[in-house]
């Protein structure tokens, strides 16, 4: 079978969407650090529509930071992708060609920080995961003895981290005097935006304190809330593409038809009009953030620890349980809800509902050990808010224990009917060792793990109403697997 190109286009079904712009005109204006499949099923599908357009400024330079992975596989398609957007009922088949070029930073770092330099780039966006931004998770501070931050202090011209690369460039650009770009987060981090901020001047200012002020002074940082699932493509996947194409892609992208984009409306050098195509430009992403980061985002977890321990494959397989589908809708109604300050004129129960709705689709193979993956940096931003904010009202844990109890059995390395479970995590040595050097009784195993501060911090596990309600959470899954 033939490979997904440019030049193959015209061979593709009429019903495939593929794009109608000149490529060849297309001029990069972001450049995108972490050039994974989220990036490729989200933003980049919003800068597609404005290409598409006309507005052939915001061609998308994708870095990725790690893996050569993606260069890999979109390289021979000159970064042409499909894009499957899946419901029970169809498939919407897409190819992408917003991604005009694909780096790999260790490949020549120096390259990236030029390629951010150039003057056409108005905006730098990332989606690197939590535990790029090299941050401690809970007070979402630099991490300034990170391994990555240690070596871009040593190396400020070959930098290694999301946040080196940054600075490098902003520092390049105002050398040649250039304005700055724009840096744009769409990780799931609450205050994104602010967050990447005191992050980028803080590594600035140890390197250079005047280049730090300026960055402080000149340099926007925008907040985002991101939502769409997007599941690991499997062989399986790329074979149902290659059907329905009848052309090989490397890797396309198998996703919800449902997708949003909230973004703070702060970019002084210019943005592509996403505004036009469906995004929600605001004055304040705060409200949408919380809801998304508790509600779905919270959930998810939820469902990946419990599911998982349950002996459930994905997110479609654990709502189809009855308990824990059950289980999912009250802890979003009865005890996240709450807890929310509901943006003016959303409507948080049919948000719920249509979340619902989502996690029940059986069309996504969503892995539960996908979303299981780096618990560690994402329990401070999913649950930990809520406990907090629910203890303050003077409301019991609820449900959340039961979530952060899941995560603790979770971290036992095996479920219920003794299989394995990954635990994919940057603590994932010091978590089996604490839970394997622990006595066998649940406030003994409760204490390894919530004794972890640079987690759970060193208050919130040292008040009655928490750490009890974890302990007999977490009892009750260790008797019994007994969700109340």
């Amino acid at each position: 079978m033939s490979r997904l190109s440019p030049a193959a286009l015209g061979s593709l079904p009429s019903s495939i969407r593929q794009p109608s712009y000149d490529r060849s005109k297309v001029t990069i204006g972001i450049v995108h650090l972490g050039i994974g499949a989220f990036h490729r099923a989200h933003q980049a599908v919003y800068t597609e529509e404005c290409l598409e357009r006309g507005d052939l400024h915001w061609g998308i330079l994708g870095a990725s930071l790690r893996s050569t992975d993606t260069r890999d596989a979109l390289g021979p398609q000159e970064g042409l992708y499909t894009v499957a957007a899946r419901s029970s009922a169809k498939t919407d088949f897409r190819v992408i060609g917003s991604v005009v070029r694909l780096m790999v930073a260790p490949d020549d770092p120096e390259a990236l920080v030029d390629a951010m330099a150039q003057e056409s780039v108005k905006i730098v966006s990332l989606t690197v995961t939590e535990k790029g931004y090299c941050i401690d998770p809970l007070t979402g501070q630099l991490n300034e003895t990170h391994p990555d931050i240690l070596y871009d202090l040593a190396n400020a011209h070959r930098p290694r981290s999301a946040p080196g690369f940054i600075v490098a460039a902003l520092r390049l650009r105002r050398e040649n005097g250039l304005a700055p770009f724009t840096v744009l987060s769409c990780d799931n981090l609450p205050a994104n935006g602010e967050k990447l901020h005191a992050i980028i001047v803080r590594l600035a200012s140890m390197i250079d304190p005047m280049l730090g002020a300026y960055i402080d002074e000149h340099v926007a940082f925008p907040s985002t809330m991101v939502d769409r699932i997007v599941p690991q493509t499997t062989d399986e996947d790329r074979a149902f593409v290659a059907q329905a194409l009848s052309l090989k892609d490397a890797w396309p992208i198998i996703t919800e038809p449902f997708t949003q984009w909230v973004i703070e409306d702060n970019f002084p050098q210019g943005r592509p009009d996403w505004g036009s195509v469906g995004a929600e430009l605001v004055h304040d992403v705060a409200p949408y953030e919380a809801m998304k980061l508790r509600l779905l985002n919270g959930a998810h977890s939820m469902l990946a620890y419990l599911g998982s321990i349950k002996g459930h494959v994905t997110v479609a397989d654990a709502m189809a349980d009855p308990d824990l589908g059950a289980f999912i809708a009250a802890f979003m109604v009865d005890d996240v809800t709450p807890t929310l300050v509901i943006p003016k004129g959303a409507d948080v129960a049919a948000y719920r509902d249509a979340l619902l709705e989502r996690f029940r689709n059986t069309s996504l193979k969503h892995r539960l050990s996908q979303i299981a993956s780096d618990s560690t940096q994402k329990i401070p931003q999913r649950f930990l808010g809520t406990a907090r904010d629910r203890l303050a009202m003077g409301l019991p844990l609820g449900r959340l224990a039961m979530g952060i109890a899941g995560f603790i059995y979770y971290a036992g390395g095996v479920d219920r009917h003794g299989r394995s479970l990954e635990l994919k995590d940057p603590l994932a040595s010091e978590l089996s060792n604490r839970l394997a050097n622990a006595a066998p009784d649940a406030a003994a195993k409760v204490e390894a793990v919530l004794s972890l501060d640079k987690v759970f911090g060193s208050e919130l596990p040292h008040q009655p109403a928490f750490r009890v309600a974890v302990v007999e959470a977490y009892t009750s899954l260790a008797v019994g697997f007994d969700i109340p």
